[in-house]
This record gives structure tokens, sequence and C-alpha cells, in this order.
């Protein structure tokens, strides 16, 4: 695996890297959620219209055409300059994808462009309150009627269901399969009277995810993904595309916090101090592994077209690493790092969430021993 730019990657990530300097939005302004989502939103539309917003899709799909490659680049360059995700970020990493490989060329002309535009946010409904880990497992009914679906149950920690209009919804299609057989993919229009919302308060004092509580909401025939009993193969693809859209970016912006958390030590006096020293060291090193570990499963996905099951590595990495740095900072703050409003207070208990969101740590250790290393499964 050669990390050396080629001369058009090069020019590449300098034409990325003055677009954004010339451009980029400031940070996300402080206020309430509704005003922060609309300034992501807006910012979305601003890479849309620059070619940016679906910089690896391909071009007769609204995207730029990039290689997988110069995608990575895009998102550690976004990163670098401290640039706001997208609104849309779930339609962009999951959602456009699944169409593009799945869909019909109806579906693909209905959904595509409004993702990229921002103007149509999706949403995922996988996990359930008794099958979250356990995807395979899950409740939730879809039953035909009169030319589509009917979906009665519930889904669960539902990022951004409270603003989106589309969800990518998997529900049991046939009740007397087995787990994985019988599941269906739907894209389900959550502004109907058949869907209920109801926020989940963080414990940063944040509502991104919600419970989803489907009373005979209405999806048409035309609205199925991959065709009826293919939700298990089509949800897979989801993940993976979840997972391999992290590497790109996590390195670059662990390593713009750890920059920041050095600057914090040496500003409190701390910066000489053995013990900490040697932690930041640790994560010095567990950041470069991250980087050099995505870079290696971005060479397997270029080479296979499809991202593999190393995703998981990344994203157990980044979720230890993320953790260990922010608990580290306010360690170092002492009584401060713990005030309601600090920036390393509120990554600090951001942070929690990262062993459970994208697969809980557990389950992606299994992933990692039986596909990536090949260990006989647990049972």
């Amino acid at each position: 695996m050669d990390l050396t730019l080629t001369p058009e990657e090069t020019a590449f990530r300098d034409q990325v890297r003055d677009w954004l300097e010339a451009n980029r939005p400031g940070p996300v302004p402080d206020g309430d959620e509704e005003s922060r989502f609309e300034f992501t939103r807006a910012w979305q539309r601003t890479l849309h219209a620059a070619g940016w917003a679906g910089v690896s899709w391909p071009t007769e799909y609204g995207g730029r055409g990039a290689s997988l490659l110069e995608a990575a680049i895009f998102s550690g360059e976004m990163a670098r300059a401290k640039a706001p995700r997208p609104a849309n970020v779930l339609g962009l990493v999951m959602g456009g994808p699944v169409v593009m490989a799945h869909g019909t060329e109806e579906q693909k002309e209905r959904f595509l462009e409004p993702i990229l535009s921002g103007e149509e946010i999706w949403c995922q409904g996988f996990s359930e309150p008794e099958s979250g880990s356990d995807l395979a497992s899950l409740k939730t009914r879809a039953t035909k009627h009169d030319g589509g679906w009917r979906i009665n149950g519930q889904k669960v920690w539902t990022t951004l269901a409270h603003v989106s209009k589309w969800c990518m919804l998997v529900a049991r299609s046939d009740p007397g399969s087995s787990k994985h057989a019988g599941l269906t993919y739907f894209i389900c229009d959550m502004e109907q009277a058949g869907i209920e919302v109801r926020p989940l308060i963080q414990i940063t004092g944040e509502a991104e995810f919600n419970e989803v509580f489907f009373n005979d909401a209405w999806v048409p025939e035309e609205n199925v993904i991959g065709g009826e009993g293919n939700g298990w193969m089509v949800a897979i693809t989801t993940l993976m595309n979840e997972r391999a859209g992290l590497g790109a970016s996590a390195a670059v912006g662990l390593s713009n916090d750890l920059d920041a958390l050095i600057e914090l030590c040496n500003r409190r006096g701390c910066g000489g101090d053995v013990r900490i020293r040697d932690r930041i060291a640790r994560l010095k090193i567990g950041i470069e592994a991250l980087r050099l570990g995505s870079m290696r499963s971005l060479t397997a996905q270029i080479r296979t077209g499809i991202p593999g099951p190393e995703g998981s590595v990344a994203k157990l990495q980044w979720s230890s690493t993320n953790q260990a740095l922010a608990e580290l900072a306010t360690e170092v703050l002492g009584p401060a790092g713990l005030e309601r409003n600090g920036e390393w207070a509120y990554k600090m208990l951001r942070s929690r969430a990262n062993s459970i969101e994208g697969g809980t740590t557990e389950v992606l250790k299994n992933i990692v021993a039986e596909r990536v290393l090949g260990l006989p499964k647990l049972r």
C-alpha cells in the first residue's frame, strides 16, 4: 500500500483545501437545536451547489464521480478545516448508496437528488427496544395491504427522525420465517398520521435520537428496496457504508482534538507531567493506527468495490480513542471540566454514546474476530 498521493490526487486535495478556505461557514452557532440544524442544512446546500455534497456519487446521479481515495481526501480536508457535517449525513452516507446499489431506476430518479440538496432528510429505522445489536430479531411487522404495506411496531435510537422526510426501515414481512429471512427494506414516509416520533433526551441535553412508533403506517409497493424478503442483504449494505464512511475523517478529527488537548495541557502547566505525556503518546499512537488501518481498508475497498468488515475495526478504534481523549481533557481541567456549557465536558458526555452508536463495541468485536481475523464463532 503506497500512501503517497499522485500528482492528480495532490491537485484534488489542493482544490478541496482552497474551496473550503474560501467557503467554510465557521462553527455551528450556539442556540436551539432547530437553528443549528438549519445552519448545517444551509451548509449542505452550499456543498451541493459546488458539487461537493455527494463527492463519490456517480456523476449521473448528481455526484462528483470522485474515486474512493479522493472521497477520503475530501473527508479528511473537511475535518482538517473543522467544517460541520452536512445535515443529511445519513442520506448521503447510507441512504443514497443503498438506493444506487439496490434501487430501481424510478427510485433513483425520485430519491437521490433531494438527498444531495438536503431538501429531504433521511433517518435509519433499524434498532428496536429488544433488538438493537441483534438486528435480525426485530419485531416490527410489515403486512401487505391494497398495493402496499402496513407497518406496525417500534424503533428506537432513530437519529434525526424528528426532522426526517424518509426512513430506511427494515421490517419483518414474513412472520413465519427464520431471523434473517423474511425481512424487507422500505423507504417509509415519516410525514404521515400513522407515525409518532418521541425525542430521547441525552446526557448532553440534546435530543438527536428518538423513539418512533408505527401504527398502520403506509408504504407503497414502489418504495420497497431490493425486493420483498431481501431486507437483510440491503441492511448489510447500509451498515457497511455506515462504518466505511467513518474511517476517512475520524483520524483527522481526533488529531485536531489531540492538538487542542496538548495546548490545554501546556496552558494548565501540566505538559511536563510524565503520566500525562504517556497518555498523550498512547493517544497519538492510537490515532496513527486508526489512520493507517483506515487507509488499508480503503485499499481493500478500492480493489473489491464494496466496503468490507474491516470498517468495524475503525469504529472500535475511534470509539475507544475518542473516549480516552475526552476523559483526559476533563481530568486536566479538574472541576472546570464538568461545567455544563464547557466544550470538553460536552465532548466527554457525548463520547459515551460512541460505544453504542453505529454498532455496539461487543458486537463489533465479534465481527472483527469472526469476519476479519477468521476466528471460530462463539456459537
